[in-house]
């Protein structure tokens, strides 16, 4: 990449520019945009010209404060469609900008890096926020001093492995009741409610790379129900592949009996409660 290069097109007075954005999804699929009339390509990135894609100016200052822009354009079912909106698939996608020579793509600079936010639709068109590295920033940090566990079961922080044998399994969906309802068969070698809590991934079918946190796990004479506290935004069908993960309720009992994996427990189970500060002292009765 020479940013030097572009630099130099621009003093020559005459200039050729266009910007590219390259999004990635959670779910790793990549596509590339541009606002010039033609494809572009660089750094393995398509950047397509039909999209009907641009950004308004890009505001950036020195210190912390959070760049931060707005992106625009048409829902194409190749492109940036509706259902992928509704699905969720592009919320916290990557996202990057460049100014670039279109005439000779390797003088480009990167300008933008972030992600996307708050994505609006209507008038078969979308609307989206362009948000900075520094947006981070604006939330919460420090750990908090709380008896349930903080960390997210299967994170860097937690550390437990979910692949061990008798803490996940992957099955095939049967009846869907709902987006939020699925009947499953009994698989007698995980009690009752042992999901519950835990994750149900989607691995094939529409609603792929979808998940949802799990509510209810009931097993009953028939199978197994398994309810999201959530419904997933697409379309589970009969024969799709599902990935359950063993729950986790925070507590340091569950973490040392269910998971033996206390040494890692990010809580604090003896803190004192609410019922602890509220006592008044009591005079002892005198002999």
């Amino acid at each position: 990449m020479s940013a030097e290069g572009l630099f130099a097109h621009l003093a020559s007075g005459a200039s050729t520019v266009c910007r590219c954005w390259a999004v990635v999804r959670k779910d790793g699929t990549v596509l590339g945009f541009t606002d010039h009339d033609r494809d572009l390509s660089f750094e393995g990135i398509v950047f397509r010209a039909d999209s009907g894609i641009t950004a308004r100016a890009l505001a950036q200052t020195t210190g912390l404060s959070v760049d931060n822009s707005e992106a625009y354009g048409a829902l194409r079912s190749d492109a940036i469609a509706e259902a992928d909106i509704l699905a969720g698939r592009f919320d916290g996608a990557d996202v990057r900008a460049w100014l670039v020579n279109w005439a000779e793509p390797e003088a480009r600079l990167l300008q933008f890096r972030g992600s996307l936010g708050e994505l609006t639709r209507a008038g078969g068109a979308f609307t989206t926020e362009l948000r900075g590295l520094s947006e981070p920033l604006n939330h919460t940090q420090g750990r908090i001093f709380l008896a349930g566990c903080t960390a997210v079961l299967g994170d860097a922080r937690c550390k437990f492995d979910l692949s061990q044998p008798g803490y996940s399994v992957e099955v095939a969906a049967g009846e869907v009741t709902s987006t939020a309802l699925f009947r499953l068969p009994a698989l007698p070698e995980f009690e009752d409610r042992w999901f519950e809590k835990g994750r149900l991934s989607v691995l094939s079918g529409a609603a792929a790379g979808l998940w949802g946190s799990v509510k209810n796990d009931r097993v009953d004479a028939e199978g197994r129900s398994v309810e999201l506290w959530q419904g997933l935004r697409e379309t589970v069908a009969p024969g799709d592949q599902l990935r359950l993960e063993a729950g986790c309720d925070k507590r340091g009992e569950t973490c040392r009996l269910k998971f033996q994996n206390f040494a890692n427990f990010r809580g604090f189970p003896h803190i004192p409660g609410e019922d602890w500060l509220t006592v008044s002292p009591v005079k002892a009765a005198q002999p």
